[in-house]
C-alpha cells in the first residue's frame, strides 16, 4: 500500500467512525467502531428489563478489542423513571432493537445480536421477525420464566398480573430485586447494589421490576417461544447451571425450539444471572469472540450474490 492508498483507507475509516456515532440518539448508548476485517462483522447488544446498556459495556469491550464492531441499543421506557418503563409494551422494546438493527446494518456486512436475560428474548425475536438482517444470536441468560432458586414463591402468582392491570391494579408496584442480584462475586454485588439503590437508573438500572413490566416480558416469552422454529441464524446459547434468576431450563429451552437453526449451548460453574460481569466474564467474552470469528469466516467464504 502506497503513501496515497494509506490515506484514503484512514480517511475512509475516519468516515465510517462518524457515521456510526451518529447510531448514539441517546446519551447512554454508546458504539464502538471496529478494525480490521473484523469490523465488518457488528455485534447489536441489547440489556434487559429495567436494564441500561451500561450493563453491556464490559462485553462491548471484550469483543471490539478483537476488532468487532459494537453497538449497544437503549430500550424504549429504560434508562427513565418507572413510569416511563410501565408507559411502554413488549413491542416496543422490540421496536426499538429493530431499528437500532436497520441502522447498524448499513454500515457493516452483518450483524449478530447478543441480549441478556430479557435482551436475549428480544435477540431471538429480532431473529425470528428479520432473518434476513440477523447473521447470528448470541442469547445471554435467557429469561423466559423468573424460576431461579433465589426468585421468591409468590412470584408463581405472577398468571394474575394481567387480571390486576385489567382492574387497574398495581401500576405502582414492583417485585423488588434481592440479593445476590444475579451476582456471584460478592464485591462486585456490593458496588452493584450501591448503584441500584443510587436512583440513577441510567448507570444500573431500576432496583425493582414493575408488576406491569413482568405482564409484558410474560407475553413476548409466549411469542418467542411460539415462533422458536422460525430461527435460522446460528445461536451461541450461554446459561449458569446456578442462575439464580432464570434457572438453566430456559436455555434448553432454546436448544428443543429452535429446531432449524444450530445451537451451542454453553454451561457455566462459577457465576449467576449476570454472566456478561460475574466471575466467567472472560470466558463469555471469549466463547463469543469464537462464535463470530466463526460466522464472519463463514460469510467471508461465501461467493457475493448476484448484483454485488
Amino acid at each position: 500500500m502506497n503513501a496515497a492508498d494509506g490515506f484514503h483507507a484512514m480517511q475512509q475509516q475516519s468516515d465510517e467512525h462518524a457515521a456510526l456515532s451518529a447510531l448514539c440518539l441517546t446519551d447512554n448508548e454508546f458504539v464502538m467502531p471496529g478494525s480490521g476485517p473484523a469490523a465488518r462483522t457488528g455485534v447489536l447488544l441489547v440489556h434487559g428489563l429495567t436494564g441500561t446498556p451500561a450493563e453491556m459495556r464490559v462485553l462491548g469491550k471484550g469483543l471490539n478489542r478483537q476488532g468487532f464492531t459494537v453497538y449497544a441499543v437503549q430500550l424504549a421506557g429504560h434508562c427513565g423513571s418507572m413510569d416511563d418503563l410501565v408507559g411502554t409494551r413488549w413491542q416496543d422494546w422490540l421496536a426499538s432493537v429493530e431499528s437500532a438493527l436497520e441502522r447498524f446494518s448499513a454500515h457493516v456486512d452483518r450483524v449478530v445480536v447478543g441480549g441478556l436475560s430479557m435482551g436475549a428474548l428480544l435477540s431471538l425475536a429480532v431473529a425470528e421477525k428479520r432473518a434476513d438482517k440477523v447473521a447470528g444470536v448470541c442469547a445471554l441468560s435467557t429469561t423466559f420464566r423468573y424460576d431461579g432458586w433465589s426468585i421468591p414463591g409468590y412470584t408463581r402468582l405472577a398468571f394474575l398480573l394481567p387480571l390486576f392491570r385489567w382492574l387497574g391494579i398495581g401500576r405502582k408496584s414492583v417485585f423488588m430485586e434481592a440479593p445476590p442480584y444475579g451476582i456471584k462475586d460478592e464485591a462486585l454485588r456490593a458496588r452493584i447494589a450501591l448503584q441500584m439503590h443510587s436512583g440513577d437508573s441510567a448507570a444500573a438500572g431500576l432496583p425493582g421490576n414493575p408488576w406491569w413490566s413482568i405482564i409484558e416480558l410474560r407475553a413476548l416469552s409466549a411469542h418467542v417461544q411460539s415462533h422458536l422454529g422460525d430461527v435460522r441464524a446460528p445461536c451461541l446459547v450461554i446459561h449458569a447451571n446456578e442462575d439464580d434468576i432464570s434457572s438453566v431450563s430456559n436455555a434448553y429451552d432454546i436448544a428443543r425450539g429452535a429446531v432449524n437453526a444450530q445451537v451451542e449451548l454453553v454451561l457455566l460453574d462459577n457465576c449467576y444471572h449476570m454472566i456478561t460481569i460475574d466471575r466467567e466474564r472472560r470466558t463469555v467474552i471469549a466463547r463469543i469472540n469464537d462464535f463470530l470469528a466463526r460466522i464472519a469466516s463463514v460469510h467471508a467464504s461465501e461467493p457475493p450474490s448476484h448484483g454485488q
